[in-house]
């Protein structure tokens, strides 16, 4: 523990006696004194000795460091020595191993011709022996020789080429069926070898056939019997994938090349097996059945690129991609070459069938939409002055477009530009997805979305016809829908394949063009059926309005809140309001409404002017046009509520005191109205004409 000092002398205290009142004892202050001296010198004694002992430790240790440093210079000079040994027993080493060298170079350089006259000697034997038509030797005889055998008549056999034909005709002849002999037998064993799968035989055999003619013989043989059995299931490139895995662990422990032997079995795969298999699946349907054929070669394609990236793994020599890539299309290129006519031709027929058979199942017959001249001429007058041009057709609640048709058309499509994707060479691609996306216009945009828009147009009654049912609006509700799925095809399926190329400003173009002449259509449409809608409500307001409403015989005895008239008309405006609000979107919601709200509030107030008003029946002209403003206020649009408040605050002309015109209208919201306007309301009234009344509006 750490030495405290207060606490050591509270315990010396304390042990010492008088030191405290321990027992009772009184407190003796000359005694602790006497004590804490008598302790102060044995601390001092204690500390001259350790002082001592400190000293003779620090000499002690000043003479061993001394001894120590002594010891390691002798050492240092030891290692020097050594070291200089060292250096001359390197250089003696160094000089031994040269003599070695060169005495080792004088005897290869008289070994070498030794043994090659001793190998020259050896197959002048042989060939003396092939000279005289008897081979004695037992290398030829033995057949467990055959390796022996096979070096030396490989050797005879170059030998022999250089040979005069005249002279050595016969012995050429017998060294080269012995050749052939020997490299059959050495395929034969081979062959055996692979079937026993004793695979160090193989590798022996192989690299003796290496420096025969007969050894690409040899890599056909291993290839033939490796693919024996490996094709027995019905998916003919996960088989070919799984013996490539098999071959390619075992290549290398039999051949010197293994690169070029399994380039050589992926090869005969595909140029034999795979082209054998890909031109039985194609060629069934290649003019029978378009749609199986693009599926069919869609399926083939990409199964075979498939196969492709799981061959890149193995090493089949230094350019492996575009050797796959020659060889898918070497198998593919007699299809490949005229597949956009093909997927062109497929794509018109199915998209003409699928609008055929809709238009077949609603007993319709497609009637031709004109074009030339004189229908550019009827466009621009309808155009300029909206008027419908030609007979009203009635389509029976029938809007000529279907989402199921739709549907089918961009499926159709999507596919098409998937096979694009897979089978068009890149050069090509965008070109080849821009007429597969003219396809999709012509048959969804113009043969499909068009004619119905035309037919819609057609079938708007005019302004003026009793209790007509308006359809265009659902035309327009599905044509919106349609646009939103045809603009994502476009987006998601089309960009990706163009969005690198000119064609994309191109398509970019197309699409605006086809969406805009359509909007000009579906505006059209929308602008005579909101003229049909108010034509609608003139007809109730004729009907249902009587004179005798805001002019009652009997002013004391209303009993109506407002007129039978404004009842049907609010429910027929808020029926179509919401009809409205479900057939758009967005911003044109707002903009539609607007131009209705607009209408709506000039139809009103020039159906007000028609009508004298007593006093009763202008306050139930006010209780009409606040049932108006409410019903205002479902479009959701300032400016027409505004348009009916200030409605409101006119008809109030209706009914004020005389003394109190001209306050009110100076009030808010009449104050910046025509003063012409304020005017024509209050000549409404019935006591217009007295004379009090025209001097306090005067």
């Amino acid at each position: 523990e750490p030495f405290v000092a207060d606490e050591y002398i509270e315990r010396l205290a304390w042990r010492t006696p008088g030191g405290g009142s321990r027992g009772g004892e009184a407190f003796d202050p000359k005694r602790l004194l006497e004590e804490f001296v008598n302790h102060i010198q044995e601390l001092q004694v204690m500390d001259e000795r350790i002082q001592r002992k400190v000293e003779k430790l620090e000499q002690q240790c000043q003479k061993e460091a001394k001894e120590f440093a002594k010891k390691v210079q002798e050492l240092q000079k030891s290692n020097q020595v050594a070291f200089q040994h060292f250096q001359e027993l390197d250089e003696h080493i160094s000089y031994v191993a040269t003599k070695v060298c060169h005495l080792g170079d004088q005897l290869e350089g008289v070994n070498t011709p030794r043994q090659r006259a001793v190998e020259a000697q050896k197959l002048m034997k042989y060939f003396n022996e092939f000279l005289d038509g008897e081979l004695k030797s037992d290398v030829f005889t033995n057949s467990e020789k055959i390796k022996e055998a096979a070096d030396i008549i490989q050797k005879l056999h170059l030998i022999a080429q250089e040979l005069p034909f005249d002279r050595f005709s016969e012995v050429k002849s017998k060294i080269a069926s012995k050749y052939h002999d020997l490299e059959c037998q050495l395929i034969q064993e081979f062959t055996s070898a692979q079937r026993r799968g004793e695979i160090s035989r193989m590798r022996e055999v192989a690299a003796v056939l290496l420096h025969f003619k007969g050894y690409s013989h040899c890599v056909d043989v291993y290839i033939k019997q490796c693919q024996e059995g490996a094709f027995l299931r019905n998916d003919v490139f996960e088989d070919a994938a799984i013996l490539c895995q098999r071959v390619n662990k075992q290549v290398g422990e039999v051949f010197s090349n293994p690169e070029t032997v399994l380039a050589k079995l992926i090869q005969n795969i595909f140029e034999v097996k795979l082209q054998s298999y890909v031109k039985d699946q194609l060629e069934e349907h290649r003019k029978s059945d378009a749609e199986q054929y693009l599926k069919n070669l869609y399926d083939l394609y990409t199964r075979t690129t498939n196969l492709s990236s799981k061959l890149m793994e193995f090493n089949l020599g230094t350019d492996k991609q575009t050797f796959l890539s020659k060889l898918i299309k070497s198998i593919f290129i007699s299809y490949l070459e005229n597949y956009i006519e093909v997927e062109i031709g497929y794509l018109k027929s199915r998209s003409a069938m699928i609008l055929q058979r809709y238009y077949d199942s609603k007993n319709h017959q497609k009637r031709s939409i004109g074009t030339g001249g004189i229908q550019d001429l009827k466009e621009r007058i309808r155009q300029r002055t909206n008027l419908p041009l030609g007979p009203s057709i009635d389509t029976h609640g029938e809007t000529f477009l279907s989402q199921e048709v739709v549907v089918n058309l961009l499926q159709e499509t999507k596919q098409a530009f998937e096979r694009c994707h897979r089978l068009s060479d890149p050069s090509d691609l965008p070109k080849n997805a821009f007429r597969i996306f003219s396809m999709l216009v012509e048959f969804l945009c113009t043969e499909h979305i068009d004619y119905a828009l035309e037919t819609g147009l057609a079938g708007i009654p005019s302004s003026d016809s009793k209790n007509a049912n308006l359809y265009f609006l659902d035309v327009v509700h599905q044509a919106n829908t349609i646009f939103h799925l045809f603009d994502k095809q476009f987006n998601d399926h089309l960009m990706p394949l163009i969005s690198s190329s000119p064609k994309l400003s191109e398509c970019l173009q197309k699409k605006k063009d086809i969406i805009e002449q359509m909007e000009v259509k579906l505006d059209m449409g929308i602008d005579r059926t909101l003229n049909c809608m108010i034509g609608q409500m003139k007809h109730i307001l004729a009907a249902e309005q009587k004179k005798t409403d805001f002019k009652p015989e009997d002013e004391n005895n209303v009993l109506i809140q407002y007129t039978n008239a404004c009842v049907k008309v609010c429910g027929y405006v808020r029926k179509h309001v919401e009809k409205i609000r479900n057939s758009m979107d967005g911003k044109n919601v707002d903009t539609v409404l607007m131009e209705l709200g607009v209408r709506f509030h000039r139809l009103i107030y020039e159906h007000l002017q028609q009508y004298s008003y007593s006093c009763m029946g202008g306050m139930l002209a006010i209780c009409d046009v606040a049932e108006y403003r409410k019903c205002a206020k479902d479009f959701k649009i300032a400016l027409v509520l505004q348009l009916f408040d200030t409605l409101h605050a006119l008809c109030n002309l209706l009914v004020v005191a005389p003394d109190n015109l001209k306050q009110v209208c100076s009030g808010e919201q009449l104050a910046n109205l025509d003063k012409n306007i304020l005017h024509s309301f209050v000549q409404l009234r019935v006591d217009y004409r007295s004379a009090r009344l025209a001097r306090h509006f005067s």
